[in-house]
């Protein structure tokens, strides 16, 4: 783990529940790298949408996934979980780089009324040359939230201080559409490895 990442892993405290997704998955898939499925199946999950990157630029899913990406929907006020799964996220990128094999890293927020591009822009300057950050209105976002089959809630009524309940699920995207998921708990070298057995085929 490099020295960002255990920085901000270390850094975070216990605070806040993220909840499950809206959606089923389970079992085992007959492909050979897959481990698991999606009720409702593949189709469901990804799809157009507009948002803004942290250079203030309006992007689509087609400016963003231009090869296997990694999804993950979360914001940078986050105490614990958000940083931890980001982290795990870039040190598999890290990993695959490292084996010759480019997988983008994208955040996604679900909190655009404090996540800004230049917010996004001073994370991801802190936690990856290469992470794609974007933000966007309300209406974006909650529109990519839907495509994504994502769950958000603000949680408190505060202003400024409140945190929000939402789904931990990383993605593994391609320009075709969705080819995985990945849970909180698998490691970043085991996730390195799954994504490697993708692009081999």
């Amino acid at each position: 783990m490099s020295k960002n990442y255990a920085i901000l892993a270390a850094s975070v405290v216990t605070v806040g529940l993220a909840v499950g997704a809206g959606f089923v998955m389970f079992g085992k898939s007959g492909d050979q790298c897959s481990t698991s499925t999606i009720a409702g199946g593949a189709a469901a999950i990804g799809g157009p949408f507009s948002l803004v990157n942290q250079t203030g630029e309006t992007v689509t899913e087609k400016d963003v996934i231009k090869d296997y990406s990694l999804i993950y929907f979360g914001y940078t006020y986050c105490p614990d979980i958000c940083p931890l799964d980001t982290a795990r996220n870039l040190e598999a990128v890290d990993i695959l780089d490292a084996r010759g094999i480019q997988v983008d890293p994208v955040f996604i927020t679900i909190d655009p009324a404090r996540d800004t591009p230049q917010v996004l822009a001073d994370y991801a300057k802190i936690m990856h040359p290469r992470l794609i950050a974007l933000t966007g209105s309300e209406e974006q976002i909650s529109a990519a939230s839907k495509t994504y089959k994502t769950y958000r809630a603000k949680s408190g009524d505060g202003d400024a201080d409140y945190l929000m309940d939402h789904s931990t699920f990383t993605y593994l995207m391609s320009p075709s559409g969705f080819v995985d998921f990945f849970r909180r708990e698998v490691t970043p070298e085991d996730m390195a490895d799954k994504i490697a057995c993708y692009t081999k085929g």
